[in-house]
């Protein structure tokens, strides 16, 4: 098993900045690609973006030029850096892990979430 705890959420303005972490601990082999997802209120939940083993990102076109994913493999921990902020980013952001024969769209772990709240 895999257990992922994210921190650094919280209520900015709109433009703002926040940078999200996750820790992976457990079965850290059993990991490859490690990303952030998020679900805003009312609506089903999003794969916002991701970072392989190697480095490989991938965004949501939504957050493209906005956010930045990276990855420490050494400390096993994900980070997203949110810039530009805007009202329509306010969800509860997920850290996600998926297993090396998983698919990117159907992430196998996933953290207890924590709350980005874009308002002025």
């Amino acid at each position: 098993q895999v257990q992922l705890v994210e921190s650094g959420g919280g209520l900015v303005q709109p433009g703002g900045s926040l940078r999200l972490s996750c820790a992976a601990s457990g079965s850290i082999s059993s990991i490859n690609v490690m990303g952030w997802g998020r679900q805003a209120p009312g609506k089903q939940r999003e794969l916002v973006a991701y970072i392989t083993g190697n480095g490989y990102t991938n965004y949501v076109d939504s957050v493209k030029g906005r956010f930045s994913i990276s990855r420490d493999n050494g400390k096993n921990t994900v980070d997203l850096q949110m810039n530009s902020l805007k009202p329509e980013d306010t969800a509860v952001y997920y850290c996600y892990a998926i297993r090396p024969r998983g698919s990117v769209s159907a992430p196998d772990y996933w953290g207890q979430g924590t709350q980005v709240t874009v308002s002025s």
